[in-house]
């Protein structure tokens, strides 16, 4: 009985000194994760509008009206966050908006989408991709990526056959399901824009 009551105590003494050092581990790394979260987002914006001087939070941004307003289009994608994006003259040039898709086939694809005032996209960049290296992958290459740009449509759609067009994107060999997530995403992204974004900039 004692040894059982001592095995207990050893147990116990083991968990509670494990359960406190992860949360030393916790409070020591959240900052530099957040830090490290933070500057790529602020490298997405960048990348997605390379002539902005700054870029400032969107304050009229409603997660939950933004959800409602993509799934009654019909995606399933989350819009995370919008930021406005301005020139040197602290003038609004457009918006970088942040999109979460939950349809990838490695787990969810997280990118920013830029987009001018005139609603023409100016780049996509992902903040989190985890696909299959040398298929989905590839949807994080400049080849691909590159498809979006300076293009202004009201959505993007896919094609296998090599159909042209601007809203085309063609799409990744072996990666349907990457190809068709990314391109859900943009246009999650653009509906939320024509919607909320266009024409708000001189109000």
């Amino acid at each position: 009985m004692k040894k059982i009551v001592k095995n207990t105590a050893i147990l116990t003494a083991i968990t509670l000194v494990a359960g406190c050092l992860l949360g030393l581990v916790y409070e020591i790394t959240k900052e530099p994760i957040a830090v490290a979260k933070e500057n790529a987002k602020q490298k997405a914006y960048r990348a997605v509008l390379t002539n902005a001087k700054e870029f400032e939070e969107y304050d009229k941004f409603d997660a939950d009206a933004a959800a409602k307003l993509v799934a009654d289009a019909g995606y399933t994608d989350d819009i995370t966050e919008v930021v406005v994006a301005k020139d040197e003259a602290g003038e609004s040039m457009g918006f970088v908006v942040s999109v979460t898709s939950h349809d990838g086939y490695g787990g969810d694809i997280a990118l920013s989408v830029g987009i001018l005032n005139d609603g023409t996209v100016k780049g996509i960049e992902m903040l989190e991709i985890a696909e299959t290296a040398g298929l989905g992958m590839k949807a994080d290459e400049p080849e691909f990526k590159e498809q979006f740009v300076d293009k202004k449509v009201e959505k993007f759609s896919y094609t296998k056959t090599g159909e042209e067009g601007d809203d085309k994107i063609d799409a990744l060999s072996g990666a349907t399901i990457t190809t068709n997530a990314v391109t859900n995403a943009v246009d999650a992204a653009l509906v939320y824009f024509q919607n909320e974004l266009g024409g708000s900039v001189n109000e």
